[in-house]
């Protein structure tokens, strides 16, 4: 049984409260380029709802070897796109100056429904379902309206130099 059942689809439409830049989102969490793969994401409603954006560029390092000739966005990158987001926007309201890192501690019920591309915009709205020391997220991830992704996300948040 999923956490959530509805689509957050609903999400591509609502009115931004605020929106972050990548640099808001550096400041945020620790990923750097080529590895940081959220460009801005958007609050729908502070501490509930929010949409990343990834613009797929061709030049995307992945795309050398996965897949030559048809280069697709692997499903784990699309996923971890999901947790970087949410980690972009809500982890200075989480745990204030002495915050650390969001770290995975379970990824459930991902399924893969669409190709990422080059040139795609990937959308992803997520759903925050419990916030805290430890964190809960519903993600989908969308292309021109297609539902490519979807997953439950869960965290530790903060300091911890084990899980």
């Amino acid at each position: 049984m999923s956490a959530k059942s509805a689509s957050l689809k609903e999400f591509l439409t609502l009115p931004a409260v605020k929106i972050y830049d990548q640099e808001h989102i550096k400041k945020n969490i620790p990923h750097r380029d080529p590895f940081l793969l959220v460009d801005e994401v958007r609050e729908l409603e502070p501490g509930k709802k929010y949409l990343g954006i990834r613009h797929v560029r061709p030049e995307e390092y992945y795309f050398q070897g996965h897949f030559p000739g048809r280069p697709v966005m692997p499903g784990v990158l699309v996923v971890e796109s999901m947790s970087q987001a949410f980690g972009g926007a809500i982890m200075n309201q989480t745990v204030g100056e002495n915050r650390g890192i969001p770290l995975f501690l379970s990824i459930d019920e991902a399924k893969f429904r669409g190709m990422v591309q080059p040139g795609d915009t990937l959308e992803m709205p997520i759903e925050v379902l419990r916030l805290g020391k430890i964190a809960k997220i519903y993600a989908e991830a969308y292309v021109n309206g297609k539902l490519c992704a979807q997953a439950t996300l869960n965290f530790i948040l903060g300091e911890t130099s084990h899980v």
